[in-house]
């Protein structure tokens, strides 16, 4: 593999850093600001909410850079954003902090993804990607842990300084490691938005907000839930988010070998399996033993999703796959605000902090049901083609296309 894919996987770990970090900070950031532990969950829902907006934001208004002088301008402002969020006098500026950082996330992401894609054979794309989000996943075991730590032996903006420290890392090596390319026209905006029109584009970003957006209901109210009801000491919860990092690694990088071979069955396991543990997480969190385990499936089927629903959506956008790409990451992140915004809810509700792990699998049941639904109307879709084509020419236009299979 390219040597590039070290320098995306290292911006990765950054962002996956500032992304995950609150799920162990959250309990020191509603005390140093004074306020309820759903309303510090805001923390992760803006940052979601950011994610959402400045995904298609920033990767229209890159379109007239070359995909490695974007990366380097959106580690720039993931910079800026963390250095805000540490140095905050009061709540809404944090939360302006890490809407500023969430602007880098969803374009780096998606720019990023179709670097990892076009460095290798087309056969390996899946596996590229995968090791790109590898510094996502690895950011759990080291850098989410390493940021409890330092909240617990400081304070949490001692946190956000080091993961400000980790963008300048992330920015010298993307300037050092990612090949310089040549300027590059500005694609027409309409030719990116048009690929939208495809129905199995929309249905694949509906997995993702649905799919993934199940783990966060769970894994933003993580540390009072392990603390308040499964009875584990506060300094535990460093070593139980390595543990979830841990399962996140693993899913990540089987995931993406068996997506190039089978896609779609490795989506439909990885979201029953998410279901499953989510729903478990209700029970099992009162047992040390049981919640720990389940925490690292939930990590492992969770990023098991992300392969397989990225690779998705670049397959069915294929013509013009960059808005569509930093698109889908804007979803994972829709779903992530919506999953802890209903956690809150039901929390605040008096339902406890297991209640957001029922949220999560019904969220994920939902996803499941959308991509199999998706999968018949696409054979549906080939078919009527096949079938057309048979009876003899007509105009292009009028033939469903199927799109390209993993």
């Amino acid at each position: 593999m390219p040597l590039a894919l070290l320098a995306l996987a290292i911006g990765a770990f950054g962002i996956g850093t500032t992304e995950f970090a609150v799920m162990g900070l959250l309990p020191d950031m509603a005390a140093g600001f004074g306020v309820s532990i759903p309303l510090a969950g805001y923390a992760t829902t803006v940052y979601a909410l950011g994610v959402v907006v400045g995904a298609p934001l920033m990767t229209a208004l890159g379109t007239r850079f070359t995909r490695k002088q974007m990366l380097m301008l959106l580690m720039g402002l993931f910079i800026a954003g963390n250095l805000l969020t540490g140095l905050a006098p009061n709540f809404g500026i944090m939360l302006a902090g890490r809407i500023v950082a969430a602007f880098t996330h969803g374009a780096f992401f998606g720019i990023g993804a179709l670097v990892a894609a076009d460095l290798v054979a087309p056969q390996k794309r899946a596996t590229a990607i995968s090791l790109m989000f590898s510094g996502l996943t690895v950011a759990n075991v080291v850098g989410v842990p390493a940021g409890t730590m330092l909240s617990q032996e400081f304070d949490w903006r001692t946190t956000f300084y080091a993961i400000t420290a980790l963008g300048v890392i992330g920015l010298l090596g993307i300037v050092k490691l990612v090949p310089a390319q040549r300027a590059k026209a500005a694609a027409p905006i309409g030719s990116e938005l048009a690929v939208f029109r495809n129905p199995q584009v929309g249905l694949a970003m509906l997995m993702t907000i649905l799919g993934f957006g199940g783990v966060f209901a769970a894994v933003t109210y993580l540390a009072s839930m392990m603390t308040e009801v499964t009875g584990f000491a506060p300094s535990s919860v460093i070593w139980l988010t390595a543990v979830f990092g841990l399962g996140m690694v693993g899913g990540n990088l089987i995931s993406g070998r068996f997506t190039d071979r089978a896609m779609m069955p490795m989506l439909y396991i990885s979201l029953t399996g998410l279901a499953l543990v989510l729903a478990a997480f209700t029970f099992t969190a009162h047992n040390k033993a049981a919640a720990t385990v389940t925490v690292a499936l939930i990590g492992f089927f969770g990023f098991a999703t992300v392969p397989p629903l990225q690779k998705r959506v670049m397959d069915q956008a294929a013509s013009a796959p960059t808005l569509a790409s930093a698109g889908n990451i804007a979803a994972f992140n829709f779903g992530n605000a919506l999953a802890s915004w209903l956690g809150g809810i039901v929390i605040s509700a008096g339902l406890g902090f297991t209640a957001p792990n029922w949220v999560g699998a019904l969220m994920t049941v939902a996803a499941l049901g959308v991509a199999i639904f998706a999968s018949v109307l696409e054979r549906r879709s080939a078919g009527r083609g096949q079938v057309v084509a048979a009876g003899g020419p007509v105009e292009s236009a009028d033939v469903p296309i199927p799109a390209a299979q993993s």
